[in-house]
């Protein structure tokens, strides 16, 4: 029997509570509706009247929650994972705006309680910025050496992307991390693996380990990419992805372009001659290597 006379902020409340006892499970807006005996059209309408948000919305927020909570208490991403009701790891990806961490703003907060030793040196590209923290690089960045205030600016760069953070600018050498960058960009190490640490959502996670797979001096358009992580309409969003990589040459955002074979938006902001002398340097190497 469908009972419409159960006051909205009770039924909110019965339909909370039965997801959450259930999110493991992922109930169905059928198994809700008949749980609190209400048609799927009226609990789905009062639902989101009272909390802005539609019930699958509150379930995906409230099982990416309970992931995060076994992942701060030490659970493997694994267990994390299975615990959350996801299933499999693909179910994370579902959806391209579901971020591991709330939204960009809460789950940045700016950098808040970090502490980023930087480094700028030269590299044959012009000038390069390197920040890492305790856990591994979080900032790339290439400059211009005409530019009277190229350090400056590289700076500026760093310190819009992490408000909050602590920085410390080492002036007196570079850390094996930089040396290693530096070596790539040079040619003697084609093959660069470098611990990250970085704030991204799950969908720039999945295309900046696509274009980490781009074999060394080889390029893929934004369409090749998209259909590589299954995803073949979201040419766009991959853009925006690669537009908003934070480690260059880690993340090798050169390997990329449009479908007219002009480079990314990435590489056009940072310098097309940089871009052009990487990846020029990197299929010289390519074709020498057995």
């Amino acid at each position: 029997m469908i009972n419409t006379n159960i006051p909205e902020l009770d039924l909110v409340q019965r339909v909370i509570n039965y997801i959450e006892e259930r999110v493991p499970d992922s109930p169905t807006l059928s198994e809700i509706s008949d749980h609190v005996h209400l048609s799927q059209f009226h609990l789905q309408r009062t639902f989101k009247k009272i909390t802005g948000i539609t019930p699958r919305q509150y379930a995906d927020a409230y099982r990416l929650e309970m992931l995060k909570a076994h992942l701060r208490d030490g659970s493997n991403v694994t267990h994390a994972l299975y615990a959350a009701g996801y299933g499999s790891s693909s179910r994370l990806y579902e959806h391209t705006n579901e971020r591991l961490g709330m939204t960009p703003a809460e789950y940045r907060r700016g950098g808040e309680g970090m502490v980023i030793e930087y480094t700028i040196v030269d590299c044959k590209l012009g000038r390069l910025l390197v920040g890492t923290t305790e856990r591994g690089v979080c900032a790339i960045h290439l400059g211009d050496p005409s530019s009277e205030d190229c350090d400056a600016e590289l700076e500026a760069v760093l310190f819009s992307e992490y408000p909050l953070a602590m920085f410390h600018r080492n002036r007196f050498g570079m850390c094996e991390w930089m040396e290693q960058i530096v070596a790539h960009i040079d040619g003697w190490e084609p093959h660069l693996k470098l611990p990250l640490d970085l704030r991204a959502s799950t969908f720039q996670l999945r295309v900046w380990d696509e274009l980490r797979r781009i074999p060394y001096g080889e390029t893929r358009t934004y369409q090749q990419i998209a259909e590589a992580i299954g995803q073949p309409k979201a040419a766009c969003a991959v853009a925006k992805a690669i537009n908003a990589n934070p480690v260059a040459v880690i993340i090798p955002c050169h390997r990329t372009n449009r479908k007219d074979g002009e480079p990314t938006a990435y590489y056009t902001r940072r310098g097309k001659a940089a871009r052009e002398t990487l990846l020029a340097h990197e299929q010289q190497v390519a074709q020498q290597q057995p």
